[in-house]
């Protein structure tokens, strides 16, 4: 409290010299003064705000620290192709590029921001010519005048005393932060699509080789039927209805290479190049990682970067408030119209040393009535503030919900193999079976062509379920920062 008395009896000292009439000794001492009121403040410090994290991961409250998100993308993703897929993502990427421009244009913001604390200074020109009436009846009119010529420096600088300078360029440098959260942002989520891509890419082709495996079994089985009828064991109905199953499952082939090449020019446009194939490996080789070492929600909070986002938000947001609390207070200015440089009457004399000139002049400015207009503005910060403090708790807590539903619905899908093995084997001895039963009178053919069918959706089903769990692994890397590193 003694401090900022301190403060507040120097302003008072301050205003009450006549800034305009001062020598250079007091001028010295007023910029001593000066620089060290920019050092009080009557605003308040920024602290982050605090999150309560307990159970933020449902039905979980963690101890290990252990966590995916300190792998590094090129130990996590251990395939050499979609390795130098991401590689060639993080180069070329046309969003991660832009993402660096922002960047560039935030420095920049910042910079500009900075350059307030110090005078601006310019070499100033002017020529002033007068013209004046005098004398009686119209006489003389406009007949006298005189022309002033001036060159010099002029300086202006305004004396952060409440740290309203100093506030704004904290406030710009958290909205700088905010550029390279919104850099890693991008690039996790690139590491991420990329992934998920190929990924999907890789099971596609799986289905397809599936898809043309049963139509090869199929081929058969519809000749073994056509055999069958020729020697009165079957009716037509039995051949056609095979033939109707052959031909709908042929019928998916097109949809399948479609959809491959599709997700290949998409993949292609990610990492930044032009539609094209896709060099890959296959889906048997991908194995998810089962154990999904997730670490504590304090470690989500640190390494997410929308959560970071969003801090750095409010603490923009909050920077400005203070801005706006310290235009209450007075203003002092140093420089604004003052010159050193020459003036005269005549080009001729210009530069003599009589004609030299040394103006300065100071000035301070207490805000009395604005129409309510800092007040308002102090409102709209405050306002703003407690928006961007809902904004970053809100992100906190989406950001718990989606890791708490992929750890859930990654043990469920896991939980889906042991049955999802049971069924195959269980279908493919259905098969066999009722193939052999067939043959042997002893079945009809509607099972046969049952049981064929239930065992083709259940193999791509289980393509399914493999592309589901590592899709939840890269999900969750991604939910919890991970690829920044």
């Amino acid at each position: 409290m003694a401090y900022n008395r301190s403060c507040t009896d120097i302003v008072h000292y301050v205003s009450d010299l006549h800034l305009k009439y001062i020598n250079i000794k007091q001028l010295i001492g007023l910029i001593a003064i000066l620089l060290f009121l920019s050092s009080c403040s009557l605003t308040k410090r920024y602290h982050a705000p605090s999150i309560d994290t307990a159970g933020l991961f449902r039905g979980e409250n963690p101890t290990d620290t252990t966590t995916i998100a300190h792998i590094p993308w090129r130990t996590f993703f251990r395939d050499p192709d979609l390795q130098a897929l991401i590689k060639e993502g993080l180069d070329a990427n046309f969003d991660l590029r832009i993402a660096y421009t922002q960047i560039q244009q935030a420095e920049a913001n910042l910079r500009i921001t900075r350059s307030a604390y110090f005078p601006t200074v310019a070499l100033a020109g002017q020529v002033t010519h007068t013209r004046t009436s005098n004398g009686e009846n119209g006489k003389d009119v406009l007949g006298y005048y005189s022309t002033d010529y001036s060159l010099g420096i002029t300086s202006t600088w305004e004396a952060d005393i409440w740290g309203k300078l100093n506030r704004q360029n904290r406030s710009q440098y958290a909205q700088f932060l905010n550029s390279y959260a919104y850099r890693d942002l991008i690039r996790t989520s690139l590491i991420a699509n990329i992934a998920t891509s190929y990924y999907s890419l890789l099971a596609l082709d799986e289905q397809l080789r599936i898809t043309k495996e049963t139509i090869l079994l199929l081929r058969e089985s519809t000749e073994t039927m056509q055999v069958m009828m020729e020697q009165g064991m079957l009716n037509a109905a039995a051949v056609e209805q095979s033939k109707a199953l052959y031909y709908s499952t042929v019928v998916t082939i097109p949809d399948l290479e479609s959809s491959i090449r599709q997700t290949e020019n998409a993949l292609s446009v990610l990492i930044g190049r032009k539609p094209g194939p896709i060099n890959r490996s296959t889906l048997a080789v991908q194995q998810p990682d089962s154990s999904m070492h997730h670490g504590i929600p304090m470690q989500m909070l640190a390494y997410r970067p929308d959560v970071h986002q969003a801090e750095l938000a409010f603490r923009s947001a909050f920077e400005l408030t203070q801005t706006a609390r310290a235009a209450f207070y007075p203003s002092v200015t140093l420089g604004t119209g003052s010159m050193f440089g020459y003036s005269a009457t005549t080009l001729s004399s210009f530069f003599k040393p009589e004609n030299l000139i040394l103006n300065l002049i100071g000035g301070i400015t207490q805000p009395i009535f604005a129409q309510g207009k800092l007040k308002g503005n102090l409102k709209i910060a405050k306002a703003q503030q407690e928006e961007a403090l809902l904004t970053y708790e809100k992100t906190v807590l989406s950001a718990g919900q989606e890791v708490s539903d992929i750890l859930f619905s990654f043990q469920s899908s896991l939980s889906k193999n042991s049955t999802r093995d049971k069924q195959l084997d269980a279908l493919e001895t259905s098969v066999y079976f009722t193939q052999e039963l067939l043959k042997a009178g002893e079945a009809n053919y509607t099972e046969v062509l049952s049981a064929q069918q239930n065992l083709l959706s259940a193999q791509l089903s289980q393509v399914n379920d493999h592309l589901e769990q590592l899709q939840y692994n890269v999900n969750l890397y991604k939910a919890l920062g991970g690829g920044i590193q």
